[in-house]
Protein backbone atom coordinates (compact mmCIF):
# COMPACT_ATOMS: atom_id res chain seq x y z
CA UNK A 1 0.00 0.00 0.00
CA UNK A 2 3.17 2.31 0.66
CA UNK A 3 4.34 1.77 -2.63
CA UNK A 4 1.51 2.33 -4.61
CA UNK A 5 0.85 5.62 -2.47
CA UNK A 6 4.20 6.78 -3.17
CA UNK A 7 4.67 10.07 -4.84
CA UNK A 8 7.76 10.29 -6.60
CA UNK A 9 8.34 13.83 -7.48
CA UNK A 10 7.64 14.48 -3.67
CA UNK A 11 9.65 12.34 -2.66
CA UNK A 12 7.05 10.25 0.23
CA UNK A 13 3.41 9.40 0.11
CA UNK A 14 1.12 11.91 -2.07
CA UNK A 15 -0.39 13.21 1.91
CA UNK A 16 1.30 11.87 4.83
CA UNK A 17 -2.08 12.00 6.90
CA UNK A 18 -4.18 9.97 4.10
CA UNK A 19 -1.34 7.73 3.29
CA UNK A 20 -1.01 6.68 7.24
CA UNK A 21 -4.55 6.08 6.98
CA UNK A 22 -4.36 3.55 4.32
CA UNK A 23 -1.43 1.65 5.74
CA UNK A 24 -2.79 0.96 8.83
CA UNK A 25 -5.96 -0.25 7.04
CA UNK A 26 -3.91 -2.60 4.98
CA UNK A 27 -2.35 -4.15 7.88
CA UNK A 28 -5.52 -4.65 9.40
CA UNK A 29 -6.31 -6.37 6.47
CA UNK A 30 -3.44 -8.52 5.69
CA UNK A 31 -4.00 -9.28 10.12
CA UNK A 32 -7.24 -10.83 9.10
CA UNK A 33 -6.26 -12.30 5.79
CA UNK A 34 -3.77 -14.33 8.08
CA UNK A 35 -6.43 -15.35 10.72
CA UNK A 36 -4.52 -12.86 13.48
CA UNK A 37 -7.83 -10.68 13.54
CA UNK A 38 -11.32 -11.29 14.11
CA UNK A 39 -14.50 -9.90 14.41
CA UNK A 40 -17.16 -10.49 17.85
CA UNK A 41 -21.11 -10.25 17.26
CA UNK A 42 -20.37 -6.79 18.52
CA UNK A 43 -18.14 -5.40 16.32
CA UNK A 44 -15.18 -5.50 18.36
CA UNK A 45 -11.74 -6.54 17.08
CA UNK A 46 -10.31 -9.99 18.51
CA UNK A 47 -6.90 -10.85 18.07
CA UNK A 48 -6.65 -15.06 17.10
CA UNK A 49 -3.61 -16.94 17.87
CA UNK A 50 -0.38 -16.29 19.43
CA UNK A 51 3.06 -15.62 18.84
CA UNK A 52 4.58 -13.21 15.95
CA UNK A 53 3.57 -12.66 12.54
CA UNK A 54 7.03 -12.66 11.54
CA UNK A 55 6.88 -8.41 10.54
CA UNK A 56 7.54 -5.79 13.86
CA UNK A 57 4.93 -3.45 11.94
CA UNK A 58 1.90 -6.32 11.93
CA UNK A 59 3.30 -7.14 15.34
CA UNK A 60 2.26 -4.00 16.74
CA UNK A 61 -0.60 -3.57 15.04
CA UNK A 62 -2.01 -6.57 16.45
CA UNK A 63 -1.01 -5.79 19.97
CA UNK A 64 -3.03 -2.28 19.86
CA UNK A 65 -5.96 -4.50 18.42
CA UNK A 66 -7.94 -6.03 21.37
CA UNK A 67 -10.94 -4.18 22.78
CA UNK A 68 -11.25 -2.03 19.97
CA UNK A 69 -13.14 -1.00 16.95
CA UNK A 70 -11.66 -1.43 12.94
CA UNK A 71 -12.00 2.51 12.40
CA UNK A 72 -10.12 3.27 15.52
CA UNK A 73 -7.41 0.85 14.78
CA UNK A 74 -7.67 2.57 11.39
CA UNK A 75 -6.92 5.67 12.69
CA UNK A 76 -4.37 4.85 15.94
CA UNK A 77 -1.09 5.67 16.03
CA UNK A 78 -0.97 6.12 11.98
CA UNK A 79 1.80 8.35 12.11
CA UNK A 80 3.94 6.14 13.90
CA UNK A 81 2.77 3.25 11.63
CA UNK A 82 3.99 4.98 8.49
CA UNK A 83 7.32 5.68 10.16
CA UNK A 84 7.25 1.94 10.97
CA UNK A 85 6.38 0.96 7.24
CA UNK A 86 9.44 2.79 5.43
CA UNK A 87 12.06 1.79 7.79
CA UNK A 88 10.75 -1.96 7.39
CA UNK A 89 10.95 -1.29 3.65
CA UNK A 90 14.31 0.75 4.07
CA UNK A 91 15.65 -2.54 6.13
CA UNK A 92 14.68 -4.21 2.79
CA UNK A 93 16.52 -2.21 0.70
CA UNK A 94 13.34 -1.13 -1.39
CA UNK A 95 13.77 2.71 -0.23
CA UNK A 96 16.00 4.99 0.93
CA UNK A 97 15.02 7.53 3.84
CA UNK A 98 16.68 10.62 4.68
CA UNK A 99 15.82 13.47 7.27
CA UNK A 100 14.32 16.64 5.72
CA UNK A 101 16.38 20.14 5.28
CA UNK A 102 12.57 22.01 4.95
CA UNK A 103 10.73 20.58 7.82
CA UNK A 104 11.88 19.43 11.53
CA UNK A 105 11.07 15.88 11.88
CA UNK A 106 10.03 15.44 8.06
CA UNK A 107 10.98 12.57 5.01
CA UNK A 108 12.64 12.36 1.73
CA UNK A 109 11.86 9.28 0.78
CA UNK A 110 13.36 7.56 -2.43
CA UNK A 111 12.08 4.44 -3.83
CA UNK A 112 15.45 2.22 -4.62
CA UNK A 113 14.13 0.82 -7.57
CA UNK A 114 11.33 2.15 -9.71
CA UNK A 115 10.16 -0.66 -11.49
CA UNK A 116 9.31 -2.37 -8.14
CA UNK A 117 6.99 0.94 -7.99
CA UNK A 118 5.34 1.15 -11.73
CA UNK A 119 5.19 -2.99 -11.54
CA UNK A 120 2.67 -2.78 -8.35
CA UNK A 121 0.96 0.37 -9.96
CA UNK A 122 0.67 -2.56 -13.30
CA UNK A 123 -0.35 -5.16 -11.18
CA UNK A 124 -3.16 -3.10 -9.42
CA UNK A 125 -4.23 -1.86 -12.95
CA UNK A 126 -4.95 -5.30 -14.15
CA UNK A 127 -6.92 -5.83 -11.19
CA UNK A 128 -9.19 -3.18 -12.23
CA UNK A 129 -8.98 -3.19 -15.76
CA UNK A 130 -8.96 -7.12 -16.38
CA UNK A 131 -11.14 -9.48 -17.06
CA UNK A 132 -11.02 -12.28 -14.14
CA UNK A 133 -13.92 -12.01 -11.66
CA UNK A 134 -13.35 -10.18 -8.91
CA UNK A 135 -14.37 -13.28 -6.54
CA UNK A 136 -11.43 -14.73 -8.52
CA UNK A 137 -8.96 -12.26 -7.63
CA UNK A 138 -6.56 -12.83 -4.28
CA UNK A 139 -8.11 -11.57 -1.94
CA UNK A 140 -5.02 -9.23 -0.67
CA UNK A 141 -5.07 -7.46 -4.09
CA UNK A 142 -8.55 -6.70 -3.80
CA UNK A 143 -8.13 -5.26 -0.53
CA UNK A 144 -5.46 -2.97 -1.99
CA UNK A 145 -7.69 -1.66 -5.30
CA UNK A 146 -10.36 -0.90 -2.83
CA UNK A 147 -8.04 1.34 -0.47
CA UNK A 148 -6.38 2.90 -3.40
CA UNK A 149 -9.46 3.91 -4.91
CA UNK A 150 -11.10 4.69 -1.06
CA UNK A 151 -7.42 6.75 -0.32
CA UNK A 152 -8.30 8.31 -4.12
CA UNK A 153 -4.13 7.38 -5.38
CA UNK A 154 -4.89 8.61 -8.70
CA UNK A 155 -1.62 7.26 -10.03
CA UNK A 156 -3.80 3.71 -9.69
CA UNK A 157 -7.56 5.00 -9.92
CA UNK A 158 -8.16 8.05 -11.51
CA UNK A 159 -11.21 10.02 -11.54
CA UNK A 160 -12.57 8.64 -14.81
CA UNK A 161 -11.44 4.76 -13.64
CA UNK A 162 -13.42 5.53 -9.91
CA UNK A 163 -16.47 6.47 -11.89
CA UNK A 164 -16.33 3.89 -14.66
CA UNK A 165 -15.25 0.98 -12.42
CA UNK A 166 -17.51 2.08 -9.92
CA UNK A 167 -18.70 -1.43 -9.66
CA UNK A 168 -16.05 -3.46 -9.80
CA UNK A 169 -14.33 -1.27 -7.17
CA UNK A 170 -17.28 -1.94 -4.90
CA UNK A 171 -16.94 -5.69 -5.30
CA UNK A 172 -13.67 -5.62 -4.48
CA UNK A 173 -14.46 -3.45 -0.87
CA UNK A 174 -17.06 -6.03 -0.70
CA UNK A 175 -14.75 -8.71 -0.38
CA UNK A 176 -13.47 -7.42 3.01
CA UNK A 177 -16.63 -7.94 4.50
CA UNK A 178 -15.76 -11.69 3.94
CA UNK A 179 -13.15 -11.17 6.59
CA UNK A 180 -14.83 -8.67 8.91
CA UNK A 181 -17.92 -7.00 7.79
CA UNK A 182 -17.29 -3.91 10.48
CA UNK A 183 -13.75 -3.77 8.35
CA UNK A 184 -15.43 -3.50 5.17
CA UNK A 185 -17.55 -0.57 6.52
CA UNK A 186 -14.51 1.13 7.73
CA UNK A 187 -12.91 0.92 4.03
CA UNK A 188 -15.66 2.33 3.29
CA UNK A 189 -15.79 5.41 5.20
CA UNK A 190 -12.17 5.80 4.62
CA UNK A 191 -13.35 9.30 2.44
CA UNK A 192 -14.73 10.60 5.57
CA UNK A 193 -12.54 9.36 8.04
CA UNK A 194 -9.55 11.36 5.67
CA UNK A 195 -11.33 14.77 5.43
CA UNK A 196 -11.72 14.41 9.56
CA UNK A 197 -8.05 13.28 10.26
CA UNK A 198 -6.92 16.87 8.17
CA UNK A 199 -9.51 18.60 10.41
CA UNK A 200 -11.81 19.35 7.52
CA UNK A 201 -15.15 17.90 10.95
CA UNK A 202 -12.70 18.51 13.46
CA UNK A 203 -12.37 15.43 14.44
CA UNK A 204 -9.35 12.95 14.32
Amino acid sequence: MYLLAHDEQARGPYDRSRTGLLVRAAALAELALRGRLTETGGGSVTVAGTGSTGDPVLDEVLRQAPGHGWKQLVRRDRGQTLAAVEDRLAAQGLLTVEASRLRRGGRRVTVSDPAVLRAERERMAAVLHGATPVADIPAADAALSALAAAGKVRSVVSRQDARALRDRIDACTGRLGTLAPGLEQAVRDLPTTMIAAQGGMGGS
